[in-house]
């Protein structure tokens, strides 16, 4: 961002939000035709530097990202829309604050400021030649068909077991470990959960890349039982633990637990009961799977992108753009040396899984 728009969101009035998300927004209006109000925004969020992560019809998504402690991170997710003449600019708080401190409003005047600066720079001639340069980058008019694609690879039959193996051991190894960690040290949960989720997912990763196995139905019904084992597993080592190190007998498992349930659960010094214990337990199962869920979903996603060349996916996606359906994509492919069904639907897949990574980006 150059000195002079700087210097200009310095100057901005701010005008503070506080909610669960907070958000500003403004409207404004303009004649621009829709080509080149997008043409206009994509080099307004190139000025401002900041991210384009998501477009469609009507509208385009970019994120601001800040360095702090030498790490990158997105502070506001910035959202244009365009209807018929009327622009409506949101500004949105990412992360977990309450009270943005008028940075959003910030966020959305400096975007106006800028996207009429360069309205105003263009004439008539220059709005002309936006409007066919983004109608024709909207089109791929510009895109040049290969003469040939990267060969595909040996065909690998998708294979569950793999999954299903690595996700139990890793279960037990979890099980085992937080059995240990509760007994012997405070359980911290979101940070357990959270390590719980990774892990699992990291492990169905493990399959999908050994197994070649993406229905992602079956590898999300392996992580609900994966983490079911881990609960019950957790019980069964704390039993089994407790037991041998108090040299107890003549007490089965299951009544131990039904003892524990009696006993509740204690937060510091105050015991919340036998209801306060289900609700921690039914919260961490569910923490658990939104953790668990989010990783495979990303781990499944940069999977099936990066299994196909990037030349592939593109090759196919522009006959799509072209109005072609799958029985003529697949004819396309398979003149290009990807015959082979399996082949072709690893290249549809990473097209999904392309469009699944930006709305992913979208709400992280």
């Amino acid at each position: 961002m150059t000195k002079e728009f700087k210097e200009f969101e310095k100057q901005i009035k701010k005008t503070h939000k506080i909610a669960y998300t907070p958000q500003y927004k403004s409207e404004f209006h303009t004649q621009l035709s829709e080509k080149a109000f997008f043409a206009i925004t994509n080099q307004t969020f190139e000025k401002l530097d900041w991210d384009i992560i998501y477009i469609d019809q009507h509208s385009i998504e970019a994120k601001r990202k800040v360095k702090k402690f030498g790490m990158s991170q997105y502070t506001e997710s910035i959202i244009v829309s365009y209807n018929y003449g009327n622009v409506i600019v949101k500004s949105e708080s990412l992360g977990n604050e309450f009270w943005d401190n008028g940075r959003n409003s910030k966020r959305v005047h400096l975007f106006v400021h800028v996207f009429q600066q360069i309205e105003k720079e263009c004439n008539r001639e220059d709005l002309k030649k936006l409007e066919k340069e983004q109608e024709a980058k909207d089109n791929w008019d510009n895109y040049i068909i290969p003469n040939e694609l990267p060969k595909p690879k040996k065909i690998r039959k998708p294979k569950i077991l793999f999954s299903i193996i690595i996700a139990i051991a890793t279960s037990i190894l979890l099980a085992f470990v937080i059995a240990k960690i509760s007994i012997t040290a405070k359980y911290v949960i979101f940070l357990f959960e959270f390590l719980v989720g990774l892990a699992l997912a990291f492990s169905l990763k493990l399959g999908i890349q050994l197994g070649n196995y993406t229905n992602f139905i079956q590898l999300k019904n392996i992580l609900i039982a994966s983490i079911i084992i881990v609960f019950i597993g957790n019980q069964v080592f704390q039993y089994i633990i407790i037991i041998n190190e108090n040299n107890i007998n003549g007490i089965g498992f299951f009544e131990f637990l039904k003892y524990r349930i009696q006993l509740g659960l204690k937060l510091k010094k105050i015991n919340v009961g036998t209801i306060g214990l289900i609700i921690s337990w039914i919260i961490q199962l569910g923490l658990s799977f939104i953790f668990g869920y989010i990783f495979l979903m990303r781990f499944l996603i940069n999977y099936v992108i990066k299994r196909v060349p990037s030349e592939v996916v593109e090759f196919a996606l522009y006959h799509f753009i072209k109005g072609k359906d799958e029985y003529q994509v697949r004819n396309e492919l398979s003149t290009l040396g990807w015959d082979k069904e399996q082949n072709q639907n690893e290249v549809f897949e990473a097209i999904d899984g392309v469009q699944g990574q930006n709305q992913m980006n979208r709400t992280t």
